[in-house]
C-alpha cells in the first residue's frame, strides 16, 4: 500500500468553508464536471443558516495542506438525521436501533440537499491520489472515532473515485436516477424521433397546450436573468415543497437563493413562463445549473396549476437549449416514472458507507450484494419502458 510521507502535511478541520481562500478551494474544485462542490454554492449553502448545527447539517470540512498551500478537502457534515439527503439509509438506521448502535450523529460527504452525481475529494493536480486518498480516510476514521460518529457515509459519488474508495474498505450501495444524454441530436425534432408514435405525439400536444394558455417560456442565463427572479423563486419552491406536506424538501433559505445573485449568476439558468398580459411576472419558474457540457435540474414552482407547465419548464424548453447550446448531459433531478414517459433514462449511481460497529458493517456487507441485484433489475425494467421507437 503507497504511503504518504505525513510529515509533509497537516490536517485542518473547518466548521465554515469561510476560513479558507476561495481561490484555493476552487483551484481544486474548479477542474470537476460537479458544479456543487465549488466554494461559493456550499458557501451560500453556511451563510443563509441553510447547513448549520440546528438543521443536523454541521459543516466539518477536511482540509490537506503542504507548505502553506491547500492540496485536498472533504467537504463533510455531521448529520443527527438523515433528512435533505435523496439516500434513504433510513433501513440501516432500523438495524443499528434493534441492534442497540447508536446510528446518529454519521458523517456524510455531499453537496447539501443536492443529488447530483459527482462526489469525491478534492486534489491537487500532480498529487499522488491513491496514497492521499488513503490518508484522508485514514484522517476521518480518526476522526470519528474519537468523537464517538457511528460511520461515514458519501453519497452521489464520482464513478471513477468511487473505484478508489472500495479499494479503501467502502462498501458501494447502488441507487436509481434519470439522465438525458444528447445523441447529437441538431433539434428538437431530431430528438422527438426517437420516440414512438403515440409519444411522440403526447409531447407535441404538451408543448402546444402551454401556448394555447398564453404562456411563453423564455430561457435566461447568466447576467441576463432579471435581479427579481432570485427572490421570486423561493415562493414558487416553497409552493412546490407545500404541496407534498411532510414528505416536502424545504430545507432552503430564502437568502440562499437571493445571494446566488451575486456571484453564482455564471452558473445559473432560468426558464421563465411568462403570460402575454403581464409578461415581467412569471408565473412559473425552473432554476437549472450549468457548468461545461452538463445541465443540472434543480428548483421548480408555480403561482398557477397549469398542465404540462412543469414538464415544458423542466424538461422540454431545458432539453430544447441543451441541443442549441452542445450540451451533452442533463440531470433533471431525483424521481418520478414521468421522466421516463419524457426520454430521460434510468442510469445508476452510487453511495458508499462504511460503519464503525463490525456487526452493523457485517450485516450490510453480508446483504448489499443482494439490495444491489434488485435495484439493477428496477433499473432495467424503467429503461424497458422508455417509449421510444426501438423499444416498441
Amino acid at each position: 500500500m503507497p504511503q504518504l510521507p505525513q510529515k509533509s502535511y497537516s490536517t485542518v478541520w473547518l466548521k465554515n468553508i469561510a476560513d479558507v481562500d476561495r481561490a484555493q478551494w476552487d483551484l481544486l474544485a474548479e477542474p470537476l464536471d460537479t458544479p456543487f462542490l465549488e466554494w461559493e454554492w456550499l458557501y451560500q449553502m453556511e451563510i443563509s443558516k441553510s447547513t448549520t448545527a440546528e438543521t443536523g447539517w454541521w459543516p466539518h470540512h477536511l482540509t490537506v495542506w503542504s507548505r502553506g498551500r491547500l492540496i485536498a478537502a472533504a467537504p463533510l457534515y455531521i448529520k443527527q438525521h438523515s433528512a435533505g439527503e435523496f439516500v434513504f439509509d433510513h433501513v440501516w438506521a432500523d438495524v443499528a436501533d434493534r441492534l442497540k448502535i447508536s446510528y446518529y450523529p454519521k458523517l456524510v460527504g455531499m453537496s447539501p440537499f443536492t443529488p447530483m452525481v459527482g462526489y469525491r475529494f478534492l486534489m491537487a493536480t500532480g498529487e499522488n491520489e491513491v496514497a492521499l486518498t488513503r490518508y484522508m480516510v485514514n484522517e476521518i476514521e480518526q476522526f470519528c472515532r474519537q468523537h464517538q460518529i457511528s460511520g461515514c457515509s458519501f453519497l452521489f459519488v464520482d464513478p471513477q473515485w468511487r473505484r478508489l474508495m472500495i479499494d479503501c474498505g467502502f462498501i458501494s450501495w447502488l441507487h436509481q436516477s434519470f439522465t438525458w444524454q444528447n445523441q447529437k441530436y441538431q433539434s428538437f425534432e431530431d430528438y422527438l424521433a426517437v420516440f414512438n408514435s403515440n409519444q411522440r405525439h403526447n409531447i407535441k400536444r404538451e408543448r402546444r397546450s402551454i401556448a394555447r394558455n398564453g404562456i411563453t417560456l423564455k430561457t435566461f442565463e447568466g447576467d441576463q436573468i432579471p435581479s427579481a427572479y432570485f427572490s421570486l423563486i423561493y415562493p414558487f419552491y416553497e409552493r412546490t415543497n407545500d404541496k407534498f406536506g411532510p414528505w416536502g424538501c424545504k430545507y432552503l433559505k430564502r437568502s440562499f437563493f437571493q445571494s446566488l445573485a451575486e456571484r453564482y449568476r455564471h452558473r445559473l439558468m432560468f426558464v421563465a413562463a411568462l403570460q402575454e398580459e403581464n409578461p415581467d411576472s412569471p408565473l412559473g419558474l425552473s432554476l437549472l445549473v450549468r457548468k461545461r457540457g452538463r445541465l443540472f435540474g434543480r428548483y421548480w414552482g408555480c403561482s398557477k396549476e397549469i398542465k404540462y407547465l412543469h414538464f415544458n419548464a423542466c424538461y422540454y424548453s431545458p432539453i430544447e437549449w441543451a441541443i442549441a447550446n452542445c450540451i451533452h448531459q442533463f440531470d433533471p433531478g431525483m424521481g418520478g416514472y414521468h421522466k421516463i414517459r419524457r426520454g430521460f433514462t434510468a442510469v445508476d449511481n452510487f453511495s458508499l458507507h462504511r460503519f464503525f460497529d463490525q456487526r452493523l458493517e457485517q450485516i450490510m456487507n453480508a446483504h448489499i450484494e443482494e439490495i444491489n441485484r434488485l435495484e439493477q433489475e428496477h433499473i432495467d425494467e424503467l429503461n424497458a419502458a422508455l417509449p421510444f421507437a426501438h423499444n416498441a
